[in-house]
C-alpha cells in the first residue's frame, strides 16, 4: 500500500506542469492565434516562413503571450541576446543562469526580429522547403538548433494540427507587401501599432486622440468619456461598431459610463489575478470588465447559471475551474492558488 502511494504520489507531483499548462493554454491559445494570426501572415508574405509555423513557435515560446518574458520584454519567441544585438536586454535562466534575452518596444517588432532571425545561414536550409511544409519547417528548426527541447518539432506539429494553424499558410495578406516594399508600409504599421501598444500610446483622430492602456494579461483598452458609445467610438476610433459591441459584451445601445473600461480587444477566458471578491450590486460584466475576462469564462468557472444573481462576499475564481462542490481543484491548491486579489 506505501509502495503504490508513493508511486501515485510521485506520478501527480510529476504531471502538474502539464496540467497546469493544459489549463491555461486551453483558455488562450485562441486567443493568441487571434489577435496574432494577421501578423503571422503579413510576416509569411515578406519573408516565405510559413504563418503556420511562426503563429506556433510563438505559442510555444510565450506561453500563449503571457510569459514573463513575453510580458515584460515583448519577446514572444525566446530569442536570445547574442553578438550582434544592439537593442535592450534582459536576464532570464534558461539552458543556463542570467542568460541575456532580447527586449523589443512591441510584441510586433518580437515578430519582425524572428523573420529577420530565421534568415541567417543557420536556417538556409529551411527556404527551400514548400510554405505548406510545416513539418518539414518543424523538424528543421530542431536540426538548425532553434531549441534544446529534443520534443520541439512534435511540440510545434501538435500545436498546428490542434488548432488548424496550417490553413493560414496559403492565406493571403491583408496588403500586400514585400521586403522592397517593407518601407512603403511604414505609416500604415505605425497607425495599425497605436490601436495595440501600452501606456503612453495613443489612437484615433486629432481631435478625439485616446490613451491606449493594456491589462496586466496583455488585452488592450481605453477609459470611456462621457457620451462614449460603440457607435461614436467606431467613428472615432476607426473601427467597426461590432468590435465595441462583442469585446465589451454591450448592446449597440449601449452608452458606456464616464471611466469606464472599453476593450479594444477580445477579452480572455481567464485574469492575470486569481479571485475577486464580490462587492455590494457587483454584476458578473462588471467583474469581466475589471480583469479583462468573459463573462462565459466566469460563469464557466465558477459553476454559475446563466441568470443567477451575485452576493456581496463572494469569492469568485478568475483562473481556475472551481469543483461542483465550489473548491478550487487539487493541482490549484498544489500550485498554492489560494490568494484572493481584492480589486
Amino acid at each position: 500500500m506505501k509502495t503504490f502511494f508513493t508511486r501515485f504520489l510521485f506520478f501527480t507531483l510529476g504531471c502538474l506542469p502539464l496540467l497546469t499548462a493544459l489549463a491555461e493554454n486551453i483558455d488562450s491559445a485562441e486567443e493568441y492565434i487571434s489577435t496574432w494570426k494577421s501578423e503571422a501572415v503579413r510576416q509569411m508574405h515578406l519573408y516565405k516562413i510559413p504563418a503556420s509555423i511562426t503563429l506556433a513557435q510563438g505559442i510555444l515560446e510565450s506561453g500563449n503571450g503571457v510569459s514573463e518574458l513575453a510580458n515584460k520584454s515583448n519577446n514572444h519567441f525566446g530569442i536570445k541576446c547574442h553578438a550582434d544585438w544592439e537593442g535592450g536586454r534582459t536576464y532570464h535562466d534558461d539552458d543556463e543562469k542570467g542568460e541575456c534575452f532580447r527586449v523589443y518596444d512591441h510584441p510586433r517588432d518580437s515578430y519582425e526580429d524572428h523573420s529577420k532571425f530565421l534568415l541567417r545561414t543557420r536556417y538556409a536550409e529551411l527556404f527551400e522547403l514548400d510554405l505548406d511544409d510545416y513539418k518539414g519547417w518543424a523538424k528543421g528548426l530542431k536540426k538548425c538548433g532553434y531549441a534544446t527541447n529534443p520534443k520541439y518539432a512534435n511540440l510545434l506539429i501538435t500545436l498546428i494540427e490542434r488548432h488548424d494553424l496550417s490553413r493560414l499558410d496559403s492565406e493571403r495578406a491583408e496588403e500586400e507587401v514585400t521586403v522592397a516594399d517593407a518601407d512603403k508600409t511604414e505609416d500604415v504599421q505605425q497607425r495599425e501599432e497605436v490601436a495595440q501598444t501600452n501606456p503612453s500610446t495613443y489612437i484615433g483622430t486629432q481631435s478625439q486622440t485616446r490613451d491606449v492602456r493594456t491589462t496586466d494579461h496583455g488585452v488592450q483598452f481605453i477609459i470611456a468619456r462621457k457620451g462614449d458609445s460603440p457607435k461614436s467610438l467606431s467613428h472615432d476610433l476607426e473601427m467597426m461598431t461590432w468590435q465595441f459591441r462583442r469585446y465589451n459584451e454591450v448592446s449597440k445601445e449601449y452608452v458606456f459610463a464616464e471611466g469606464e473600461k472599453v476593450y479594444l480587444q477580445p477579452k480572455k477566458n481567464f485574469a492575470s489575478y486569481s479571485w475577486h471578491v464580490v462587492r455590494a450590486n457587483q454584476t458578473l460584466w462588471d467583474i469581466s470588465q475589471i480583469y479583462g475576462m468573459k463573462t462565459s469564462a466566469l460563469r464557466r468557472k465558477n459553476n454559475l447559471e446563466k441568470d443567477e444573481a451575485l452576493v456581496k462576499g463572494m469569492r469568485l475564481s478568475l483562473k481556475w475551474p472551481l469543483t461542483n462542490e465550489g473548491k478550487l481543484p487539487w493541482y490549484a491548491q498544489v500550485m498554492g492558488a489560494g490568494k484572493t486579489n481584492l480589486e
